[in-house]
């Protein structure tokens, strides 16, 4: 179902419902300020970006006019075991094949927010759904470059590789991004897992066969 689908079948059918819309941090666009707050221009440099917008549009919208509940948590980078796309799974992938090629620079950072984390703020979201809809950044607020990452992944391979950057980026693919989330640790929420754990964790659950 489609944003307004929902929003529309909330206003004519269910109005005690409230909805919890999953946005993107791709709604910023290039930051120009880190970490980026809730309160940020909102500039998208992507397709996917300016969707997530319109869908936040929405909301707000259908807040004003209809008295529709709602509340937006603007994800970072999202990942857990069971993810079987982007880039933890895709360097994995290639180390396992000894490739060692990747796109980018390397110095690029990511914001990397736990799916149980994402899940439990996205509850804690619920709690807080208004007609005013508040707003969220779901991240953890520290910024961790790919190479970091990359190395950590191939290190809980045991892959030796030399790892190369092509220096390329893709397009519509901002270099940084880094989540100010005192609105969400005031709801009472709080990240609670490590990405230099869960990062080798998800290295084990792909070593196991996931692949």
């Amino acid at each position: 179902a489609t944003t307004h689908s929902v929003l529309e079948y909330i206003r004519t059918s269910h109005s005690g419902a409230k909805l919890v819309l999953p946005s993107s941090a791709g709604v910023y666009g290039v930051a120009t300020v880190l970490p980026t707050s809730v309160e940020a221009p909102l500039n998208p440099v992507s397709p996917y970006g300016l969707h997530k917008k319109l869908a936040e549009d929405l909301c707000r919208s259908y807040g004003r006019h209809f008295g529709v509940r709602s509340a937006i948590v603007r994800l970072f980078s999202i990942y857990g075991t069971g993810l079987r796309k982007q880039l933890l799974w895709d360097a994995c992938a290639k180390l396992t094949q000894g490739e060692a090629l990747f796109g980018g620079t390397g110095e690029e950072t990511r914001d990397w927010l736990h799916i149980e984390d994402a899940a439990a703020l996205m509850i804690a979201a619920a709690d807080h759904g208004s007609a005013d809809c508040p707003v969220v950044n779901g991240g953890t607020g520290e910024a961790t470059s790919i190479k970091v990452i990359l190395c950590t992944i191939a290190d809980e391979l045991g892959a030796q590789v030399d790892l190369k950057f092509s220096g390329q980026a893709r397009p519509g693919d901002p270099a940084h991004y880094q989540a100010e989330i005192a609105e969400a640790l005031a709801w009472g929420w709080k990240p609670s897992r490590r990405w230099s754990d869960e990062t080798r964790a998800y290295v084990r659950w792909f070593k196991e066969g996931a692949h």
